[in-house]
């Protein structure tokens, strides 16, 4: 990135990323499938956004996706926005459900 788009503090910045889930479907117990994998993208959102893990808000309708089909059967990937605001909350979206 050059100096000129890379966001001083203070601004707002917008990045799309593809997180996998994979591990979430191996690693946890059957039952615990769908609540690490929430854990999980709160961890990647927080390490590529340069956040703190409580300022992370994770919407309603990327909840919804990943318990669409119950507690053991996630999705392998997400497609997703993450929107990182100016006082330093970060807002995660589904990608697609504008």
């Amino acid at each position: 990135m050059s100096p000129e788009t890379t966001p001083r503090r203070g601004e707002e910045l917008e990045r799309e990323y593809v997180i996998p889930l994979r591990a979430s479907r191996h690693q946890p117990s059957r039952r615990r499938r769908a609540g690490h994998a929430v854990e999980t993208i709160r961890r990647f959102v927080v390490r590529h956004m340069k956040g703190k893990p409580e300022d992370v808000w994770i919407d309603p309708h990327l909840n919804q996706h990943l318990w669409e089909r119950g507690i053991q059967h996630i999705p392998s990937q997400v497609r997703v926005k993450a929107i990182r605001f100016e006082d330093g909350l970060i807002e995660v979206d589904l990608l697609g459900t504008e």
